[in-house]
């Protein structure tokens, strides 16, 4: 419970509404000693206002049945042309603190409270206050405190019951509104991403959105929409690996019998006949496609490339050794390659990876430069990217090419290509958190850009 979102909430209200509670308290109390300090003045002046008649002799044992009252030990009283004292109690040889209640300052009041709660009892008051008699400036009384402190403990004792009280049902009242509008839509939706979690193949664990107009209704439709897509997905992915291992297995079938027809076709290629040896050579040819489409078929099938390793390495470096080994051999070709990255970019990145994404862009220039041309790669820096620019100068793809260029098993460069080198170059630039992108093709050539974050 004290772990959970629910008994947090619990305990923070009734804490908040506690410190709320306290920060009132204190003024309250300052307000309380000045009230009750207010009243023994008042008692005092109600004690003596007979005496205050001029001309009046009042008998000692009314007088002393009147001052008994008063509330105070000790009272003086100023007036303009004469001071009235009155002693009711036993004199008090040491004044230990001095109240003047003529400054109303709440802080002040609130500093005298905390005092005589925490500090106060057996000492001595002397309280100075503004008078309502005739003629008279101000009285002043002298006290003990220990009746004060007792009136302010029995106040703060009421206080702090009536603040628990408040914070109790102030709390209750809060959690349970809270509650009912935030905690349980919450859980409710946790709940239902665990048991989505679970099997994310079950239709039925998908959220049930309900038509709240507020952000936790805007958040279970959300969620609602992102399990159904993801659902969609799943299916459509269980879907083509059906498919994938039904090709798969034809594709198997259909390499071992390509292989018995290139043996087949070996033999005619070795008759005497022209006409034969040239049907011959053409079969051998296509059965050789045949057979790459099919291996290459399978082993895209059954790729699982690792994630990222990334180091940092020099690009120009990686870049011609991608293209030394794309145009290592070809003799049919007369291409010039020019590497103008500078020497001093250094990039962070698996370099396996990101030598197959190079070397698949370069072999797939060299082809559409259909024997010769030119080959330029350049590297910059970006907002928060390095971005590198592979060009050729070939007389670019056609607009339906483009439409498909990154889909596997669509080739744009010769003919009898798997068509899967663009579509791998491009995963493995996704996965580094970068992309693969066709930035322009025309009959000036065509440029593909490898985009790299920092």
């Amino acid at each position: 419970m004290a772990h959970s979102l629910s008994g947090r909430l619990l305990l923070l209200t009734i804490l908040y509404v506690l410190a709320s509670t306290a920060l009132i308290f204190l003024p309250a109390m300052g307000i309380e000693e000045r009230d009750i300090l207010g009243d023994h003045i008042l008692s005092a002046e109600l004690s003596i206002l007979p005496f205050t008649t001029p001309n009046q002799d009042w008998p000692d044992d009314l007088r002393q049945n009147l001052l008994k009252h008063a509330d105070a030990d000790e009272v003086l009283l100023r007036r303009r042309y004469q001071r009235d004292y009155f002693q009711i109690g036993a004199p008090h040889s040491k004044i230990d603190r001095t109240i003047d209640l003529r400054r109303e300052r709440l802080w002040r009041d609130t500093l005298n409270a905390m005092d005589c709660l925490f500090n106060g009892g057996a000492r001595t008051l002397y309280v100075i206050a503004p008078s309502s008699i005739k003629d008279a400036s101000s009285i002043s009384i002298i006290l003990s405190e220990a009746p004060v402190r007792a009136e302010l403990m029995t106040y703060a004792r009421r206080v702090m019951v009536a603040a628990v009280f408040i914070s109790a049902l102030t709390g209750a009242l809060v959690f349970a509104s809270l509650y009912y509008f935030a905690v349980r839509p919450i859980r409710r939706i946790t709940g239902a991403i665990g048991q989505f979690h679970e099997n994310p193949e079950d239709a039925s664990r998908i959220l049930v959105a309900t038509a709240r107009a507020d952000e936790i209704g805007l958040a279970e439709r959300e969620l609602a929409a992102m399990q159904r897509d993801l659902y969609g997905f799943l299916r459509q992915k269980q879907r083509l690996a059906a498919v994938g291992a039904a090709v798969s297995r034809i594709q198997h079938d259909l390499r071992n019998i390509l292989a018995n027809a290139q043996l087949a076709s070996d033999r005619l290629a070795a008759s005497e006949d022209p006409e034969v040896k040239k049907l011959a050579l053409r079969l051998v040819t296509t059965i050789d496609r045949a057979i790459v489409l099919a291996t290459t078929t399978l082993k895209y099938g059954r790729t699982q490339d690792l994630p990222p390793c990334p180091s940092e390495f020099c690009l120009k470096a990686l870049i011609e050794e991608a293209a030394t080994a794309a145009m290592d051999g070809r003799t049919d070709i007369a291409v010039s390659f020019a590497n103008r990255v500078e020497d001093a970019l250094v990039v962070r990145a698996d370099r396996d990876q990101l030598f197959r994404v190079v070397l698949n862009l370069v072999k797939n220039a060299c082809e559409a430069l259909h024997g010769t041309g030119a080959i330029t790669v350049t590297a910059a820096h970006g907002s928060g990217a390095i971005a590198v620019d592979i060009a050729d100068t070939g007389l670019g793809m056609s607009d339906i090419m483009r439409a498909k260029l990154f889909q596997p098993f669509v080739s744009a460069g010769r003919p009898g290509g798997s068509g899967l080198g663009l579509a791998i170059a491009r995963d493995l630039t996704r996965g580094h958190g970068g992309d693969l992108a066709l930035v322009s093709t025309g009959p000036n050539g065509t440029v593909f850009r490898i985009t790299l974050p920092v």
